[in-house]
């Protein structure tokens, strides 16, 4: 495992839902990945819409706390209309905000975790389980 790199923080970005049970398995997932890396890696949940954390006031809250390089990893299964468009807008319109009061950060959108190729593998595993 690599060491984190110093003011490097990593936000976990899901949809976002108004149902608890919707955002219960992302907690437990982020309390998961938490446990499974070194205690200085920074690491966060926030959603897109519709639940809290926002990824707007996570972000904030990390550049405040003087992180200057954020990844955004989204737990979504594709890349739709919200990864190709809404959320590198939004993460364009906050970058810009923040620069004007003096905090300059790097913003990397990665591509969903739905399209890296452990995920195809892990549910092609499940579904095959499933029907056999």
């Amino acid at each position: 495992m690599t060491a984190p790199t110093p003011n490097k923080a990593s936000i976990l970005l899901a949809h976002g839902s108004s149902d608890p049970n919707w955002l219960a398995p992302f907690e437990t997932l982020l309390q998961r990945i938490r446990g499974e890396l070194t205690d200085s890696a920074r690491v966060e949940l926030a959603y897109m819409e519709l639940a809290q954390p926002s990824m707007e006031h996570s972000i904030q809250q990390l550049a405040e706390q003087g992180f200057q390089v954020i990844d955004v990893l989204p737990l979504f299964f594709a890349a739709g209309r919200h990864l190709r468009k809404d959320v590198p807008a939004m993460l364009n319109e906050l970058q810009q905000r923040l620069a004007s009061s003096g905090k300059q950060l790097t913003l990397e959108l990665h591509q969903p975790i739905g399209l890296e190729p452990e995920m195809a593998s892990a549910i092609s595993q499940v579904v095959v389980r499933k029907l056999s």
